[in-house]
């Protein structure tokens, strides 16, 4: 392949491409270099850098997340090459260094190569395959807004006992202001907040109902009643079709050990949004600052990150000839995701350059990614690479 290191953040960018037609459907394959840190150190069996194949499984940082599944697209071009002496379509690669700490540089690298990096389709492999084992056709991700909210009162914490009752508490301020955001039922309350939701489509709708969910195994996981997890076509379309406001986490005065009556100078909250189509990080943030501002103005709003939502269409005219390329390859029919509930920058290839884009995971359920002793499958690995060749094979035959 023709290839070059590309600069555009911190960490470089690599490109490769293989034009063989012009007639021929152009697939760009999406992966990343970088990998998160090791520690704890002392809980790896094994040097992370160093792989090392254990119980049919090869250890190393990122031998899942994402070295071991990038490696797997590039294994499978080079099958391809070496037994029918030419790839099928056009290929082009972009593989950056900064996934995990939220691509900030791919959206401009991307705008400013849109020529470059001009596709009829994306293709990424990442994250784990469906915990049934079977592998996973993925249409799309949510977005994601990140906020902090700070409320301030006095310059240094307050004796609760010689200041309480005239004094103000930033904590209670934040409490009440976070009441105004969602209903007894769970609705979230920011006005227009819901206004852009896209209503999922048929085949979205007949899609979560068919994705497999063991419910008694998920309470027991997650220490929940049966009877808090709903049923598959409600657990997914909840999980994808719809937007959450959650409270990731809230600090402020004394957490410690034991006791210490004092009123916080300060108290914050940090919340997440996910996003569906079609709202958008920049118009939900103005909603919740409007909300913030009617119910509690003196409270400090700052957005930490954003990523917008993503979606390609169950209907695409790549959908079934990956579908089918992923069932011959791996000798199971695929379970079809129309989204996943978390977030990934798969909006800079469906916005950005306005092309489908399809995630096809490779990797073991329990592959450790983030965690020690992160691993890949042998069989895993060896599947990747079967369905990168059957997915080129069957994509060369789709006019476009």
């Amino acid at each position: 392949m023709e290839t070059r290191i590309m600069e555009g953040g911190r960490h470089p960018f690599v490109y490769g491409q293989r034009l063989v037609d012009p007639d021929k459907p152009t697939v760009l394959f999406y992966g990343h270099y970088d990998v998160q840190p090791v520690e704890p150190l002392d809980a790896w069996a094994s040097d992370p850098f160093k792989p090392i194949v254990r119980d049919a499984r090869i250890y190393a940082r990122g031998a899942g997340d994402n070295k071991g599944q990038l490696y797997a697209q590039l294994m499978g071009i080079n099958a391809t090459l070496r037994v029918r002496g030419e790839l099928p379509l056009n290929v082009k690669c972009i593989f950056e260094g900064e996934e995990e700490s939220g691509s900030p540089n791919l959206e401009s690298f991307v705008r400013k190569n849109r020529g470059l990096l001009n596709a009829d389709l994306a293709y990424t492999s990442d994250g784990p395959v469906h915990e049934s084992g079977r592998p996973m056709v993925v249409f799309g991700v949510r977005g994601l807004l990140y906020v902090e909210l700070t409320a301030r009162g006095a310059e240094r914490d307050l004796h609760s006992g010689n200041w309480g009752g005239p004094s103000p508490n930033p904590a209670w301020e934040l409490v009440r202001l976070l009441g105004t955001m969602k209903g007894p039922e769970g609705r979230i309350t920011i006005a227009g907040f819901y206004d852009s939701v896209r209503m999922p489509t048929k085949q979205e709708k007949a899609a979560f109902g068919r994705i497999p969910l063991n419910k008694t195994s998920v309470a027991r996981s997650l220490g929940l009643r049966l009877s808090q997890i709903p049923d598959p076509e409600v657990f997914y379309r909840k999980l994808m079709a719809e937007p959450t406001l959650n409270i990731a986490g809230i600090y402020g005065g004394y957490t410690g050990k034991g006791s210490k009556t004092v009123i916080p100078s300060s108290a914050s909250v940090k919340m997440d949004m996910r996003l569906v189509p079609d709202q958008h990080p920049d118009d939900i943030f103005r909603k919740f600052q409007a909300h913030v501002k009617l119910h509690a103005p003196g409270i400090e709003v700052k957005r930490m990150s954003s990523t917008p939502t993503s979606r390609t269409p169950l209907t695409s005219q790549f959908a079934k000839p990956i579908r089918e390329a992923v069932k011959d390859a791996t000798g199971m029919e695929p379970v079809v995701y129309p989204s996943l509930g978390a977030t990934l920058p798969d909006y800079v290839f469906t916005t950005v350059l306005g092309i489908p884009s399809i995630i096809v995971p490779y990797a073991n359920i329990d592959e450790s990614n983030h965690a020690p002793n992160e691993n890949i499958k042998i069989e895993n690995f060896v599947r990747g690479m079967k369905c990168c060749a059957a997915v080129m094979e069957n994509l060369s035959r789709v006019s476009v």
